[in-house]
Parts: structure tokens; C-alpha cells; sequence
């Protein structure tokens, strides 16, 4: 009986000295755990291995750093903005070649509303036509005038001073004009004194100005009628007798005639050689159709 019950005794004793000898290794486990310094202590803490990693790898230096330089270089651009002197210089280009650009353009439809103008609906025709002799004798209308731009000038050869200083203008703008577009203007003069100017007498008057002035006569009524078209007033002394020197009152302009025929501008005194050249080559210019160079 007593043996019967000393074999579970001993069973429990057993079991209850391994749990004896395991609870002390759970306390210093736990015991371990639950003290976090000696862990904490045991490892390099981590801002010191950065700290370490950092020095090894940039040595100490005295000049400034290179990020440093950057920073201050963006806060620089970004104070200026996106302009640069570069930038200064095309915008300085852009607004004077928009300037010279629209100017030409002004100057070029102002010309295009004068010419416009005198084709107007109402207004009185410059131009149309007629039936002259050229100083070689031969026969000349207003169709010889086409395809050339034209500058056409009344007058006549005994004209003490007013014509020979307008001949002389018109000869520099014939040279200003055929040295910037060649052979594309027929400069005419044409006489309102055609009792006293042959064609042997305005030939040898125009050789003393310019060779490319192709000078005209006519009868008495035929200068009228070309007088007319493009109205230019004229007028003799009544009771001229043959031989007597007298004067002939007309008017005083070029009249400048495009390729067609048309009538373009008229040229005042007051114009000086090379602002009545200019007034010309601008006109060529603008001239979209086709021009005779022969």
C-alpha cells in the first residue's frame, strides 16, 4: 500500500523540482530583459557611427563648402529671375527690329494710300492720252510710257533759271534711281513752248543734263492737250511777235507715273534730290508687277 503511493510522490516530486530549477532561469532572463541600460551601454549608440562614417569619409577642410557655393548661387538667380544680360541684348535687338519694321510698314501703306488716292473714284484723272514728237522725230504716246515707271517734267529751253535747276534735280534722281534698281524709270521732259523748241533745240538743251532725258514737242494743240491730262497750267503772252523773247508761266512738278500708266505722286520743289530719289525707289519698291530693265 505505502509502496503504491510513494511511486506518485515521487513522480510529483519530480516534476515539481524541474520547475524549481527552471523558474530561476526564467527570473534572470526576465530580469535581463526587463534592465534595457546594459543593452543600451553594450552598443555604439548610432549618431556616433555617423559621426565616425562622416569624418572618414570628408576630411576637414577650411574653405567653404561646395554646397554652400550653390545654395547661394540659386538664391542669386532666383533674385534676378529669368533675365540675364543675354537676354538684356535680344530683347534690346527684338524691340529695334520690331521698330525699324513697323516704321518701314507705315511709311509703305501711307505711300500705297496716295497712290490709291489719285486712282480714286472722284477725283481728277493725272494722265491719259496724248500725241507728241520725241527730239529724234519720232512719234510718242502714252503707251511708249508703259512698263518703265516714268518721270514725266514741262517746261521749256529758254527758262532762265527755274528749269535748268529742276533738270539738274531730275538728273541725280535719275542716277539715285538706276543705281539702286537699273534701267526702270524713263525720265520725259516735255515743252510747253513749241513755237521756239524743235526737236533739234530740246536735244541739244537736254544733252547738257542727262543723257537718259528723252525730250517731246508738238503743235501748239497737241502740248495743250497733253497739258491738259495731266493738268498742268501754261500759259504765253498774248501778240508774241517772231523773234521776241518772252517767258512761259506753268506749273512746276514731277509727275511720277507707274508701269501701268497710272498716275502715282507728284514731286514738289521743295524736295531735295535725295528725298525725291527716295520718294521713287520707295514706289519701285512697292511694285509688285513686272518693270522693263531694258
Amino acid at each position: 500500500m505505502a509502496s503504491v503511493l510513494a511511486k506518485p510522490l515521487r513522480l510529483v516530486e519530480g516534476s515539481l523540482c524541474q520547475r524549481c530549477i527552471a523558474l530561476p532561469a526564467r527570473r534572470t532572463f526576465a530580469s535581463i530583459s526587463q534592465n534595457p541600460k546594459h543593452e543600451i551601454r553594450s552598443r555604439p549608440s548610432a549618431p556616433s557611427v555617423l559621426h565616425s562614417s562622416r569624418h572618414h569619409a570628408q576630411p576637414f577642410s577650411s574653405s567653404p563648402r561646395r554646397s554652400y557655393k550653390t545654395v547661394e548661387e540659386a538664391k542669386s538667380r532666383y533674385r534676378l529671375g529669368p533675365f540675364s544680360w543675354q537676354a538684356g541684348i535680344l530683347f534690346l535687338f527684338a524691340g529695334v527690329g520690331l521698330t525699324a519694321y513697323f516704321r518701314y510698314e507705315k511709311a509703305r501703306m501711307a505711300r500705297v494710300r496716295i497712290a490709291e488716292a489719285n486712282k480714286g473714284i472722284g477725283r481728277p484723272l493725272v494722265g491719259g492720252p496724248f500725241h507728241l514728237t520725241d527730239h529724234d522725230g519720232k512719234e510718242f504716246t502714252e503707251q511708249d510710257l508703259k512698263g518703265k515707271y516714268s518721270l514725266v517734267y514741262f517746261g521749256f529751253t529758254h527758262c532762265p533759271d527755274i528749269c535748268p535747276e529742276e533738270l539738274d534735280k531730275m538728273a541725280g534722281m535719275i542716277d539715285r534711281v538706276k543705281d539702286k534698281h537699273g534701267e526702270v524709270m524713263k525720265p520725259v521732259f516735255i515743252s510747253c513752248d513749241p513755237a521756239r523748241d524743235t526737236p533739234e533745240v530740246i536735244r541739244r538743251y537736254l544733252a547738257e543734263f542727262h543723257e537718259d532725258i528723252l525730250g517731246m514737242t508738238g503743235t501748239w494743240q497737241e502740248v495743250k492737250d497733253v497739258c491738259k491730262v495731266y493738268r498742268v497750267y501754261f500759259s504765253t503772252p498774248p501778240d508774241v511777235k517772231p523773234g521776241q523773247d518772252y517767258l512761259v508761266d506753268h506749273s512746276i512738278y514731277f509727275y511720277l507715273m507707274d508701269p501701268d500708266g497710272d498716275f502715282v505722286e507728284a514731286i514738289g520743289r521743295n524736295f531735295t534730290v535725295d528725298a525725291a530719289a527716295k520718294v521713287i525707289n520707295d514706289h519701285i519698291a512697292d511694285w509688285k508687277g513686272k518693270i522693263d530693265k531694258s
